[in-house]
């Protein structure tokens, strides 16, 4: 896992669950490269702020953990 300081310089188009409500607590994800195997979780309130980079199947693994009440 990696991250970068300014969320809003990575080139990606950021997405928001389907699930999260209009001001409420919600992280966006944005795919940093062309093979999708890198993804970017940002906070949305804070654009500008830090993002963690993970692979894809971190990125299941990180949801999965917290469906599932183990984070």
């Amino acid at each position: 896992m990696n991250h970068i300081g300014d969320a809003s310089a990575l080139p990606v188009t950021w997405w928001k669950s389907s699930f999260s409500d209009t001001g409420a607590q919600c992280v966006e994800c944005g795919v940093v490269d062309a093979t999708g195997r890198v993804v970017a979780v940002r906070d949305s309130k804070v654009p500008t702020g830090p993002a963690l980079l993970l692979s894809f199947g971190a990125l299941g693994a990180l949801v999965g953990a917290v469906r599932d009440g183990r984070l």
